[in-house]
């Protein structure tokens, strides 16, 4: 069970640095950071009212400016976060740090986020290291939350991973990818086109962005904001 010493979930993800410029982009495009746990002004977009890109916001805002490795789960009984924490550094030890390809602004999936512009295998390895190495600690998924996920229309592969790994966009299902906003599918199309443009101008002019950690995130009560609880830094 959970209790006031134990977080509802945790979550493993990629949060850059909050002092790089693509933690400081990301921060500001969501007005909050999961590493600091602050919110913060978010940016003004001439054409977008603050109210709308709030709202359209506000679901990856609770996650933070963050990239999924391992999705949210419950942690099995019989283990702390200690446990957790020993087996992140293990992990953060057998691997390097590396630079993300170049992303680019999509919709795939029917929400705005930047996404590698070609295939990312050290990325993939990464998520799929995360998944595995960590699986024995989540707490297996309730008839309830597969009926719940389910309402997704996955593909029999989907729902194969889903039973297996408590999350269907794992492993050769996985796509790398920062979210910028929530669903799309009630936003106009020419609106969609205004906030792709902004994205695009909000991003594009960054550096390389390196991948040279993996966090540990949790979410002390159900619905409350991600929080980065501690990070661990790849070997060079």
């Amino acid at each position: 069970m959970t209790g006031p010493s134990r977080p509802f979930r945790y979550a493993v993800y990629f949060c850059p640095d909050p002092d790089s410029e693509w933690g400081k982009a990301g921060a500001q495009w969501l007005g909050r950071c999961a590493v600091t746990g602050k919110r913060s002004p978010q940016i003004q977009l001439s054409e977008i009212d603050p109210e709308i890109l709030g709202s359209l916001t506000a679901e990856p805002k609770r996650y933070g400016w963050h990239a999924t490795l391992k999705a949210p789960f419950q942690l099995a009984p019989g283990y702390e976060v200690g446990d957790l924490h020993l087996k992140l550094h293990q992990l953060a030890r057998s691997l390097k740090p590396f630079d993300l390809p170049k992303l680019e602004v999509s919709t795939a999936g029917g929400f705005l986020s930047l996404r590698p512009c070609e295939k990312a295998e050290q990325l993939d390895a990464v998520a799929a290291a995360c998944v595995k190495d960590l699986q024995g600690f989540a707490l297996p998924l309730t008839l309830e939350e597969l009926t719940r996920r389910r309402k997704a229309n996955l593909t029999p592969d989907q729902d194969k991973l889903l039973v297996a790994w408590g999350y269907p966009w794992v492993l050769d299902q996985f796509r790398f990818h920062f979210s910028l906003t929530g669903s799309l599918h009630a936003v106009a199309s020419n609106f969609q086109k205004i906030l792709i443009g902004a994205a695009q101008q909000h991003f594009e002019k960054l550096g390389v962005c390196r991948f040279d950690r993996i966090s540990l995130l949790a979410e002390t009560q159900a619905g409350q904001d991600f929080e980065v609880v501690k990070w661990f830094e790849l070997y060079p």
